[in-house]
């Protein structure tokens, strides 16, 4: 059984009762990394950005447009809507292709995002810690 984006981001931002490592355990492999708008980062720092965001974000969702699995390989096309604790809204369009680990994980995900609504701070939600 294979992950996909949007079940990976509803346990690790918009279930705060489930722990952020049992969460990641879940949808990302071991030695998982991630590149966003041209940052990489491994694992242990994903995990710090994740558990920034739980700290900013009270709620939100996914909305997955276009979704391609292909062997090991992954790409979609998907809009995530914060709202933050503060009360404000980003939404974010994001590009992403990703490789699964033989388990069904994800190892790697390459990302590129849009941001479609939010304040100009917001533009690195993305990659906040």
């Amino acid at each position: 059984m294979r992950t996909g984006i949007a079940a990976a981001l509803t346990d690790l931002l918009f279930d705060p009762s489930l722990d952020l490592h049992a969460a990641a355990d879940r949808h990302f492999a071991p030695d998982y990394r991630q590149r966003t708008d041209g940052r990489w980062d491994d694992r242990g720092a994903f995990l710090a950005h994740i558990a920034h965001l739980r700290t900013v974000v009270a709620g939100g969702s996914v909305e997955v447009h276009d979704e391609l699995y292909d062997g090991p390989r992954y790409a979609d096309r998907h809009t995530v809507r914060v709202t933050k604790a503060d009360g404000s809204t980003v939404r974010t369009e994001v590009y992403l292709f990703g490789e699964f680990a033989a388990d069904g994980r994800f190892r790697r995900i390459e990302e590129v995002t849009l941001m479609l609504e939010g304040s100009p701070a917001d533009r690195t939600l993305g990659s906040a810690r």
